[in-house]
């Protein structure tokens, strides 16, 4: 699931650093440019209860698996988005937009799928920290792609870099279908099932699961509530994801390799301090019950990042920019284990699509990658990123009206408890 989530954000994110060279190459302008990544994000939240659902009716191994591949065709697909290509027969900006909306599509199912696997196989109070670790390839995948794709660049071109990326990730899928199972007792390493913790309750589980409605989890006003909070953190998290390179390089006028190298530092950030978050989550929820400790790591952490991000867009020194910017990343992506393992307790019998439904609402914030630029032709590169900041305060007073006990339980376990 680590090396999904890290192959899925290099794929999503190496648009941004080819970029450059595209627009230049293309005559694309910012907001036209923020147009293609959005496209990528709005096919992606759409598809995600309906890939949550699957996960839940035919297993996270086949799902994820078709996922996979359909994502590294289409990572490749985009070599064909100029001209010579389907931009000589689309238009330039329609041609990207198609490519990168059908990779959205496939990759939709990735994230409420994990939650499906981690449900199945992980005990509940491991839940915040085994998503932190997912997470982390998020920030993994984003602090591999500035540096290696830009090699590629330079070695191969944009084109055949794009294919060779759909390549891998399409040899990811493959093994994860041959390896992965859906519960433990089905996989060969797995000796002694029965002394496994909950076991026979994921078991009551897989023959129950088709009794709970999707009804129930849209209009669980917790879940909803949950969903909103985390669009404001995608919202904050897309605009470093697609324009921090750019920010950095144009912007800030950092040469290509001090972008590359900051961009790159950034994101190690958030790999490291991602785990770490759902690690003290999960410390904090065994001391005071899920309701209070599932809210402090979010609470405390995003004010954080919002006021680091404010000061580090008003430093001079680019030594210090970069350490204020990566802690600002980190400490928005110190708060994604809470998230996930409070969808995924909600969700009750149905976890697939309570992922699902998170991450759908999480990644309409994906309109921050067009929204951000279109700010700042207006009013600068500086009320870009405050507005980030602003949507993201939002999202910390929401916590405080969650609470992750009032969700349909899987296992027959009281709503007020700690299982």
């Amino acid at each position: 699931m680590v090396a999904f989530s890290v192959v899925s954000y290099f794929d999503r994110t190496i648009m941004s650093i080819a970029a450059p060279g595209i627009m230049r190459q293309f005559a694309l302008s910012e907001p036209q440019m923020g147009a293609i990544y959005t496209a990528f994000l709005i096919s992606y939240a759409a598809m995600n209860v309906p890939g949550g659902y699957l996960a839940d009716r035919f297993g996270p191994r086949l799902v994820l698996a078709m996922a996979g591949l359909g994502a590294g065709l289409f990572t490749g697909l985009t070599a064909l988005g100029g001209t010579p290509g389907l931009g000589a027969y689309l238009g330039i900006l329609p041609a990207f937009f198609c490519i990168r909306f059908a990779m959205g599509l496939c990759t939709g199912p990735l994230y409420p799928t994990c939650a499906r696997t981690i449900e199945n196989w992980i005990p509940r109070t491991r839940h915040g920290r085994v998503q932190g670790f997912v997470s982390a390839g998020a920030g993994l995948g984003g602090a591999t792609s500035p540096l290696l794709f830009s090699w590629m660049i330079g070695a191969y071109g944009w084109r055949m870099s794009f294919c060779i990326a759909g390549v891998a990730t399409a040899i990811l899928a493959l093994v994860w279908y041959g390896y992965a199972r859906d519960y433990p007792w089905q996989h060969r390493g797995v000796v002694r099932p029965d002394e496994i913790p909950q076991l026979g309750s994921v078991k009551h589980h897989e023959k129950s699961r088709s009794s709970s409605t999707l009804r129930r989890l849209l209009i669980n006003p917790h879940l909803i509530l949950l969903t909103v909070s985390c669009f404001t953190v995608n919202y904050f998290d897309y605009v470093y994801f697609f324009w921090i390179y750019y920010y950095l390089a144009k912007i800030r006028h950092f040469s290509n390799v001090e972008s590359a190298v900051a961009t790159t530092v950034v994101f190690l950030t958030g790999m490291v301090m991602s785990p770490l978050g759902g690690w003290l989550s999960d410390q904090l929820v065994e001391r005071y019950g899920e309701k209070i400790g599932r809210r402090i790591v979010p609470i405390f952490s995003l004010t954080l990042s919002a006021l680091l991000l404010c000061v580090g867009i008003n430093l001079f020194s680019k030594v210090s920019t970069v350490v204020f910017l990566s802690l600002s990343l980190g400490f928005a992506l110190f708060a994604d284990g809470p998230y996930w393992a409070t969808a995924i307790r909600l969700g009750g019998k149905q976890v697939g699509a309570a992922g699902g439904i998170l991450n759908t609402g999480a990644n309409f914030g994906g309109v921050a990658p067009y929204v951000a630029p279109l700010i700042a032709s207006h009013f600068g590169w500086v009320w870009g990123w405050y507005s980030a900041s602003i949507v993201l305060m939002a999202g910390v007073v929401i916590w405080f009206f969650i609470d992750p006990t009032k969700g349909s339980d899987a296992h027959g376990i009281g709503a007020g408890s700690l299982q």
